[in-house]
């Protein structure tokens, strides 16, 4: 309980803020607005999310975790940092291969910076395109083995405006119950059909494309490749079988998959051993194994071309600045030169998952591969687990409710090639006794 509250109290209370239905300086119902009564609609602090962070807030600072949050990391975050001027144990960056900050990879911006600037300076379309955006967009698409490929200003923004663009009110999106909230707003912004199916269960989903596929024209599946919740990693040749059999498309969000899964780190089909050509519509993200910002979608040549015209994120949206292309591109070349980096990323993982679970700590469904939870159970107790590892100098945040379900509140451990043993030895260590 917190504050006298049960755990379904709060939740009950978090709903009736979300919907305005209580005013949280009266703790009365609200009045029905009428004239000369908009005070209430005219104040960004009677918005009921801005009520309901302003409980979250009250309720960290009476935890004593407060601290957690924008903690501001003051120099290259990769297995560590430096943090209000203390080195830190960091397990909360997705620099998977360490390659933000490589040489290599600073010099390639600094270059394309000095010959274009900080700016692309408009949309692509119009007048921002710059050298650097092919660049990366051919190197996307030779490393995926398809025809295509064309890089968003945002990931966000990629799975959205491209769903959007694919779909429309007759059409139909079929996603994995855990999948990014990006796929669901897109799903959701297309106007189509949206359908969940339970995680990774293909028998479900090919249920439930039986009873329905018939009823809609265009289909797109949509899943993650390695779940960034989880860590578990989709059923890729399931998928592949079903959107065969129900003339669906497939898309897969590979936003940490790429660096991570795959001998030379190609994602999840090279993971299967499978044809990259087997799915229709690639996704990734450019800021995380490709240390720059921003996402991508690689496929067929008239999908990019489609995209490239009619995406809202692409056309309404200033180009990608050309030194975070460049250093993108750098970084995809390093991954596919220095596999080694792949298979230590795989080896520091594994090593990882083996070892939290001598310590009977619960990974879940965790395959092993760079996103590993610790299940804690409570989301108040999971909150100060974390604060009791930031106070031993361990960077590792805490998934609560309702990111999660409550009972399922974790850490979220983003593994690197930088770690090492050691560091998680003792990580494990520590965590294994604050959860005793």
């Amino acid at each position: 309980s917190l504050f006298g509250l049960s755990i379904p109290d709060l939740k009950q209370l978090a709903e009736q803020i979300r919907g305005g239905r209580l005013d949280t300086r009266t703790n009365t119902q609200q009045p029905p607005i009428g004239a000369g009564s908009y005070e209430r609609v005219t104040r960004f602090d009677t918005l009921p999310a801005y009520k309901e962070l302003q409980i979250m807030f009250a309720t960290a600072q009476k935890l004593g975790i407060s601290s957690l949050y924008f903690s501001c990391h003051e120099t290259n975050a990769t297995g560590h940092t430096r943090i209000n001027g203390e080195e830190f144990l960091n397990f909360s960056t997705y620099d998977y291969l360490g390659l933000c900050g490589h040489p290599e990879v600073n010099a390639a911006a600094a270059e394309a910076m000095d010959a274009y600037g900080t700016s692309a300076g408009a949309s692509r379309l119009v007048a921002g395109e710059r050298p650097p955006h092919a660049r990366l967009e051919k190197a996307l698409a030779t490393m995926l083995q398809v025809e295509d490929a064309v890089i968003f200003v945002s990931g966000h923004a990629t799975n959205i405006s491209t769903i959007a663009t694919l779909l429309g009110p007759k059409d139909a999106v079929y996603h994995d119950a855990l999948a990014h909230n990006s796929l669901i707003l897109g799903a959701t912004y297309s106007g189509a059909k949206r359908y969940v199916y339970p995680h990774n269960d293909c028998k479900a989903l090919d249920l439930l494309l039986r009873k329905t596929r018939a009823s809609h024209e265009r289909v797109i599946i949509a899943t993650e490749g390695l779940f960034s919740m989880d860590g578990t990693i989709a059923d890729l040749p399931g998928l592949i079988a079903l959107k065969a059999r129900y003339g669906c498309f497939l898309m897969v969000d590979e936003a940490h998959s790429m660096g991570v899964l795959g001998q030379t780190g190609r994602g999840c089909a090279e993971h299967f051993g499978l044809p990259h050509t087997d799915i229709d519509i690639w996704m990734g993200t450019l800021s995380k194994t490709f240390c720059g910002c921003g996402g991508f979608i690689a496929g067929a040549a008239e999908l990019v071309t489609l995209l490239k015209y009619r995406a809202p994120g692409f056309v309404y949206s200033v180009g990608m600045p050309p030194s975070i292309a460049a250093a993108s591109c750098k970084a995809l070349e390093i991954m596919l030169r220095e596999p080694e980096r792949t298979a230590r990323l795989q080896e520091v993982s594994a090593f990882f998952l083996r070892e939290a679970k001598t310590r009977h700590l619960n990974t879940g469904t965790a395959a092993g591969f760079a996103v590993i939870p610790i299940i804690i159970g409570g989301s108040i107790k999971t909150a100060r687990v974390a604060a009791k590892l930031f106070e031993h100098k361990i960077d590792v945040m805490p998934i609560i409710y309702p990111a999660v379900e409550e009972g399922l509140a974790r850490l979220r451990f983003f593994l690197s090639s930088e770690h090492n043993e050691e560091d998680i030895v003792r990580t494990l260590d520590i965590l294994a006794a604050e959860t005793a």
